[in-house]
């Protein structure tokens, strides 16, 4: 489970350029993966949205494959996605 609180202190990390390596060290707890916010399915809304990165959550809830969540009780990590400048 994650909390509010603690998106936001991950997302306040994530401002001042923390990289996933260092996130993963600051909250082990946690489970972190990232990409691309194009590869993204417009279908999910970011928990946070920061001006370099979208934040989703992620569970595994269902044993199988990882997916984005919209519930931070089922929720047991973070998807950064770099957001891509749109010309």
């Amino acid at each position: 489970m994650i909390t509010p609180c603690q998106l936001v202190q991950v997302g306040e990390a994530v401002r001042l350029n923390a990289g996933i390596a260092q996130l993963r060290q600051r909250f082990p707890e946690l489970y972190f993966s990232e990409c691309s916010d194009d590869d993204v399915s417009p279908c999910y809304q970011a928990a946070l949205s920061l001006d370099s990165h979208h934040l989703y959550l992620v569970t595994g809830a269902s044993g199988h494959c990882l997916e984005l969540t919209s519930e931070y009780e089922s929720a047991s990590g973070i998807l950064l996605a770099a957001r891509v400048d749109e010309e």
